[in-house]
């Protein structure tokens, strides 16, 4: 049995992956944890997700229950998640963090910590979304530098990050596959005169708007024609559901800090670190 503490636990994809443990076999939920001010805060989360009292009460304080759990699935802040990570190393447990929005300083410090344990960490747990970050590899490679990339993602109003941990995943790998350096050559949005576009550009954009539940679309722009590839997720079950693979996966993994791509598809993994 997978004993698992989520992080997060009363926000949409918190209930979800609660949904998730409870349908899941040889998998059980012994804790909740939300921020210190919560309005759940001591309430049966079970009750709060739609799945019946559960007899695990929201709680703020992860140190207090973590000896309880296998491992702890974090879909919080960026700043409580190290936070977290931090108790979780200090109780040597297992992690899956899907938190996005992480500057430059958290993410080295993310790097630091993680790898102590064992850790899958990625902006998104959707098989499909893993499955196109393959494909645009191997299509960046073959168009090369004839072609004009492009990558718009839509997410829905409340999203608190712009633009999506997905797209700035996206973006890297097509940076990678072109040799270029996405630090230097991502361009965020456009407005005003800002000239011809440069060829080396990898242009990245961003659309807000009602409960959309997340797109991303990969344009490949060249002369007479265009390729277009969009992932288009439409419940936030498949983030959970693959949340929970990662989750059952783990537990078991070296020791390190691992991509969702050596879960999903056991092959390289660029993010591991012994």
């Amino acid at each position: 049995m997978i004993n698992v503490i989520v992080d997060g636990a009363c926000g949409r994809m918190g209930r979800m992956i609660i949904n998730g443990i409870e349908q899941a076999e040889a998998m059980q939920l012994v804790g909740a944890i939300e921020a210190s001010n919560h309005p759940h805060l001591g309430q049966d989360v079970g009750e709060i997700a739609g799945v019946g009292r559960l007899g695990v009460s929201v709680t703020s304080d992860l140190p207090a229950i973590i000896d309880k759990c296998d491992v702890v699935i974090e879909f919080t802040s960026p700043e409580a998640t190290l936070e977290h990570l931090q108790n979780v190393v200090d109780a040597d447990k297992a992690m899956v963090i899907a938190t996005t929005g992480y500057t430059d300083e958290q993410m080295r410090r993310i790097q630091e910590l993680a790898p102590k344990i064992r850790c899958v960490m990625s902006p998104n747990y959707s098989v499909g979304i893993n499955l196109l970050l393959k494909v645009v590899q191997d299509v960046a490679k073959v168009l090369g530098d004839d072609f004009d990339v492009e990558v718009i993602e839509a997410h829905h109003n409340m999203k608190r990050d712009s633009p999506s941990g997905t797209a700035l995943r996206i973006a890297e790998v097509i940076a990678e596959s072109l040799n270029r350096n996405l630090d230097e050559v991502g361009v965020y949005g456009r407005h005003g005169m800002v000239g011809e576009r440069l060829r080396q550009e990898i242009g990245v954009h961003a659309i807000r708007g009602g409960d959309i539940v997340g797109d991303h679309t990969v344009l490949f722009a060249g002369i007479g024609e265009r390729l277009e590839i969009t992932h288009r997720a439409q419940s936030r079950e498949t983030f959970a559901r693959g949340a929970l693979r990662a989750a059952r996966w783990v537990v078991n993994a070296p020791r390190g800090l691992h991509d969702i791509d050596k879960v999903l598809f056991g092959g390289n993994n660029s993010a591991e670190s012994n």
